[in-house]
C-alpha cells in the first residue's frame, strides 16, 4: 500500500534509512525484526564472528555454513537466534522420505509379491526394468546424501554408518543394474529359473529406513532449538528508550546500548540487565529463582532481562546488553549442554570403524580366492560371492536396531505418562546413579494454599480471614492470591478497603470499613506497636513445616496469623522411597530458603542432600560438579530457572505442568507433573537399552555368520554357496528379527 510520509505519524529509522508506516502495529512489527521485512539473507544478519559447528562433532567449528569434514552432516550455528528458520536439512530429508515412501511400497510389491504371495505381475525381465524405474530415483536422488557422506568418511578416514550404507546400497544397486542391462555376461551360477535375480528392493528399502532414522534424529534436534527459541522469546523485541530531553522512543532491542535509560511499563518484560534509577514495582523473577513470589524493586535494585514487571512503572539504566545479559548466558549454557551429549548411534559408528574395512577386506579376499582356486566358472563364482558378502553386510538391521526400539519405547512411555524426546535420554537414564530435583513445582505443587488460620481469643477464624483477604485483594502477590482464594471458597464478604499501602520487606496495610488492618511479619507488627509474641511459638511450628506465616492486626490489636504453604505433591514420598531403593542418590536444589527446603525434604521422607538459595547458573554448576565426580546425573524440574541444569544433566526430566522452556530443554517429560513417572521412566529406560543391545547383538550375529557363509567357507565341506538373493533374504530376516524384538517393549510392565 502507499503511505504519505507527511501524513503518517508512524516512522522508524534503520541503518540510516527512514521507513514510513500506515499504523503503529506495522511499525512495531518492523522495529522488532527489520531484516525479515527487508529480505536480508540469514548469513548477512549473522553476528560478526558467528561460528558454525557440527551437532555430532562439536569440536568442528567454522566461520561459515558448510558440511562436517568428519561425518558430512550440515553445520549448525553455535549461537542460535530467533532469526534461524527451520532446519534446512530436516526439510530436505523429510521431503526425500516422503518421496521414497511413495516408491518403496510398489517396489516391494513388485519384487517380493511373487515369492511371498504368488503375485506374478510381470515376467522376470519386465519386473527387473520396473524395479529399476522405481528404485533408481530412491537410490540416486533420495539416497545421494548418504553416498556423499560415505565418500567423505573414506576421504577423511573416519569410517561410520554412512560408509556401510554407501557400500551396501551401492553394491546391491550396481549389481542389479548390471543384471538388468547386460544379463548375458553372467554365468549360469548367477541365474535362477533362467534369469539373473536383482536386488533393487534391498537398496531402496535401506535408503528409506535410513532416511526415517535421520528424520527422527533431526526432529529431536529441532526440539532443542525450540527450547532455545523459547528462552530468547522471553526478552521483548523492542524497548522504550528515554532521550536526554526526556522524550521517549521505541527502538529495536538490538539498538539498546549500555548506559541507555529505558522505561518499563506495568506488565512488560524487562528487555536487558540493569538497575532501577526511578520508580517502584514488584518484578516476577520466577525465571531465575523458580519461586512464585514477586520481588520488590526500587532505586539501585538490580533488574534482569526477561523478568516481568508488575503493576508499577520503572526507569532503568542498562548495564549489560546482547550476549552479556543473564538471559543470553542461560541460552548459551542450554545450547552448549545440549550439544555436548553424544548420540547413541555413535556406538554403531565406532563399531563401523572396524566392521566396514573388515567387510570390504573379506569381499576382496573372497573374490581373489574364488578367482584363483574356485570351480568353473571361477570369475563368475568370484563375483557372485564377493557381491553376496557386501549385500549380506548391508547395515539394514544395524540401522533399525536403535530407531525401532526407540519408536516402540516412545509409544509405550506415552501410555505411562513418560514422553521421550530422544534416544540419548533413554541411554543415559539406564546408568543414572544421582537424581537432582527442584522443589517448587516438582516435589511441591507450585501453587500456594492457605493451610492454617489461627485467631486469638476475641476474634473468629472467619473475621481474621475476611479482613486479611479484603486487604490482600489489592495485591498481586501469590501468597495474597492464596488468602483471597480461600476466603472466596468460604464465600466470606469483603469490606470496603481504603488507604492500601505496601511496606517493602514487611507486609501490607489498609483500612477495612474504616478499621485499620495490618498484615506482615514480626517486624511489621513491631512497627505498628503490636506484640506478636503470644503466637510466635505456633507460627514457628508452621514455619518448620515449610509454610509462610502472616500476622494480622485489626484495630491496633493482634488478631491472629495465617499460614500459607506450597503443598507437597501426592505420592511423592512413595516415589522417593522407590527411587532410593533403586540405588539413586537424591539431591534437592532450590532457589527457596533453607528452612522451607528442609521442611519439604522431611515431608517427602528425607533426601540425601539439600541445597537452597540457588540461582539458575548455580544449579547447572552443581550438576557439572557431580558429573565431574564421575556421577551419572538426572535432573527433574519444571521452571525456566531449571533449563540450564536440565540441559547440563545426563538426563533432563521436565514436569508436564511446568514451563515450555523446561519441557523443551529436557530429554523426557513427565505428563501431569506426576513424579512417580520417574520410576516408570527408569524401568522403561532399562528395558529399552536391554532391547537395543539385543538388537545390535542380533545384527552382528547375522553378519558374523552370514558374511563367512556368503564368502563360501562352507563350500569345501558341504557344497553350500549363498547367492546374492539369499544374502538379501538373510538381510531381510535380520531386519525382521530386530523389528519383532523391538515390539516386545509394548509388553513391558511399568
Amino acid at each position: 500500500m502507499t503511505v504519505d510520509p507527511a501524513a503518517s505519524p508512524h516512522h522508524a529509522a534503520y541503518h540510516e534509512q527512514t521507513y514510513h508506516f500506515c499504523s503503529a502495529g506495522c511499525r512495531t512489527k518492523f522495529v522488532a525484526g527489520p531484516a525479515k521485512y527487508l529480505g536480508a539473507p540469514r548469513e548477512a544478519s549473522a553476528a560478526p564472528g558467528a561460528v558454525w559447528t557440527c551437532p555430532m562433532h562439536p569440536e568442528i567449528r567454522r566461520d561459515k555454513p558448510g558440511s562436517c569434514p568428519i561425518c558430512g552432516m550440515a553445520l549448525e550455528p553455535a549461537e542460535p537466534s530467533l532469526d534461524d528458520g527451520p532446519n534446512p536439512e530436516l526439510v530436505d530429508f523429510t521431503r526425500r522420505l516422503w518421496f521414497t515412501g511413495v516408491l518403496a511400497v510398489p517396489l516391494l510389491v513388485v519384487s517380493m509379491g511373487a515369492e511371498m504371495f504368488g503375485w506374478h505381475l510381470f515376467d522376470a525381465r519386465t519386473s527387473a526394468w520396473v524395479q529399476l524405474a522405481l528404485s533408481a530415483p530412491i537410490v540416486l536422488w533420495a539416497g545421494w546424501p548418504f553416498f556423499a557422506r560415505g565418500w567423505t568418511s573414506v576421504v577423511t578416514r573416519h569410517l561410520n554408518m554412512f560408509t556401510l550404507i554407501a557400500i551396501g546400497v551401492g553394491a546391491a544397486f550396481l549389481y542389479s543394474l548390471a543384471a538388468t542391462l547386460v544379463p548375458g555376461v553372467f554365468p549360469s551360477a548367477f541365474r535362477m529359473h533362467g534369469a539373473v535375480p536383482v536386488y533393487y528392493e534391498a537398496a531402496g528399502v535401506v535408503v528409506t529406513l535410513v532416511l526415517l532414522g535421520q528424520v527422527l534424529e533431526l526432529r529431536a534436534r529441532a526440539a532443542t532449538g525450540r527450547a532455545i527459541g523459547a528462552l530468547l522469546d522471553l526478552a521483548p523485541k523492542t524497548a522504550h528508550r528515554l532521550a536526554a530531553d526526556g522524550s521517549e522512543s521505541e527502538v529495536a532491542l538490538a539498538e539498546v546500548r549500555t548506559g541507555d535509560r529505558l522505561r518499563i511499563r506495568p506488565g512488560e518484560a524487562i528487555p536487558v540487565d540493569g538497575i532501577v534509577i526511578d520508580g517502584r514495582s514488584a518484578v516476577d523473577e520466577s525465571m531465575l529463582t523458580g519461586e512464585p513470589a514477586p520481588v520488590e524493586k526500587f532505586a539501585a535494585a538490580a533488574l534482569t532481562g526477561g523478568t516481568v514487571n508488575g503493576t508499577g512503572s520503572l526507569v532503568m539504566e542498562t548495564r549489560a546488553v546482547g550476549a552479556d545479559t543473564m538471559l543470553a548466558r542461560i541460552v548459551r549454557m542450554v545450547a552448549d549442554a545440549q550439544r555436548s551429549r553424544a548420540p547413541i548411534q555413535a556406538v554403531a559408528d565406532r563399531v563401523a570403524g572396524w566392521f566396514v574395512p573388515a567387510v570390504v577386506l573379506v569381499s576382496v579376499i573372497t573374490f581373489v580366492v574364488w578367482s584363483l582356486v574356485g570351480p568353473e566358472p571361477r570369475m563368475g563364482h568370484a563375483l557372485l560371492n564377493a557381491i553376496a558378502v557386501l549385500i549380506i553386510a548391508c547395515p539394514c538391521a544395524l540401522g533399525l536396531a536403535t530407531p525401532m526400539s526407540i519408536m516402540v519405547a516412545a509409544g509405550r512411555g506415552a501410555q505411562a505418562g513418560v514422553l521421550i524426546k530422544n534416544a540419548e535420554a533413554l541411554q543415559a537414564f539406564d546408568t543414572v546413579d544421582t537424581l537432582v530435583v527442584d522443589k517448587t513445582g516438582t516435589l511441591t505443587e507450585g501453587k500456594p494454599r492457605l493451610t492454617a488460620t489461627e485467631p486469638v481469643p476475641g476474634f473468629t477464624a472467619e473475621q481474621l480471614l475476611a479482613a486479611a483477604a479484603a486487604v490482600e485483594a489489592q495485591s498481586e502477590h501469590p501468597l495474597a492470591r492464596a488468602i483471597v482464594g480461600a476466603a472466596r471458597e468460604q464465600q466470606l464478604a469483603f469490606g470496603t478497603v481504603a488507604d492500601f499501602a505496601s511496606q517493602t520487606g514487611l507486609g501490607v496495610s489498609a483500612t477495612v470499613d474504616g478499621v485499620p488492618v495490618v498484615l506482615g511479619n514480626t517486624a511489621q507488627m513491631t512497627r505498628v506497636g503490636v506484640d506478636p509474641s503470644p503466637l510466635e511459638a505456633a507460627a514457628d511450628a508452621q514455619r518448620q513445616t515449610g509454610a509462610g506465616t502472616l500476622f494480622v492486626a485489626i484495630g491496633g490489636r493482634l488478631a491472629g496469623f495465617l499460614a500459607v504453604a506450597d503443598p507437597v505433591r501426592g505420592n511423592v514420598r512413595e516415589a522417593i522411597t522407590a527411587l532410593r531403593d533403586d540405588g539413586l542418590r537424591i539431591i534437592m536444589l532450590t532457589g527457596d530458603n533453607l528452612t522451607t527446603a528442609n521442611a519439604v525434604a522431611t515431608a517427602v521422607g528425607g533426601l540425601d542432600e539439600v541445597r537452597a538459595g540457588l540461582a539458575p547458573e548455580d544449579k547447572a554448576r552443581i550438576v557439572g560438579e557431580l558429573k565431574a565426580q564421575g556421577r551419572r546425573v538426572a535432573m527433574a524440574g519444571d521452571g525456566i530457572n531449571d533449563a540450564p541444569a536440565l540441559a547440563a544433566a545426563d538426563v533432563g526430566l521436565a514436569m508436564g505442568t511446568g514451563t515450555d522452556v523446561a519441557i523443551e530443554s529436557a530429554g523426557m517429560t513427565l505428563t501431569g507433573g506426576d513424579i512417580s513417572a520417574i520410576v516408570r521412566a527408569r524401568t522403561l529406560s532399562r528395558a529399552t537399552m536391554r532391547n537395543i543391545r539385543q538388537n545390535l547383538f542380533f545384527s552382528f550375529v547375522f553378519n558374523g555368520i552370514g558374511v563367512p557363509v556368503a564368502a563360501g567357507v562352507l563350500y569345501p565341506v558341504a557344497g553350500i554357496l549363498l547367492s546374492p538373493m539369499f544374502a538379501g533374504a538373510a538381510m531381510a530376516l535380520s531386519s525382521l528379527t530386530v523389528v519383532l524384538n523391538a515390539l516386545r517393549l509394548n509388553a513391558v510392565k511399568l
